[in-house]
């Protein structure tokens, strides 16, 4: 899906639904990450930083792609937003 938002260049108006497996993973939250959802290092020049999340148990999850969402790193809805140009 095209991204609108200037602010995070690689992100995308709707989430990452993957299948995860237990470990450690670093949401990229600058949008500048080439590798989405996740941390490239990409971030070093904008004083913004990745957040580690552990997942415990293997299950599906739906990384936020629009780099807005109120509930990091998950998705809440907030791209939909976006969508109907109400941000």
């Amino acid at each position: 899906m095209k991204n609108n938002n200037q602010k995070f260049p690689h992100a995308r108006n709707e989430p990452f639904i993957m299948e995860m497996k237990p470990g450690r993973y670093a949401w990229c939250s600058c949008g500048n990450s080439k590798k989405q959802p996740f941390c490239d290092g990409s971030h070093e020049t904008t004083g913004m930083y990745p957040r580690v999340e552990i997942i415990t148990e293997a299950k599906r999850v739906a990384w936020c792609g629009c780099k807005s969402t109120q509930t990091p790193p998950f998705c809440d809805g907030t791209h939909k937003k976006f969508l109907d140009g109400k941000m």
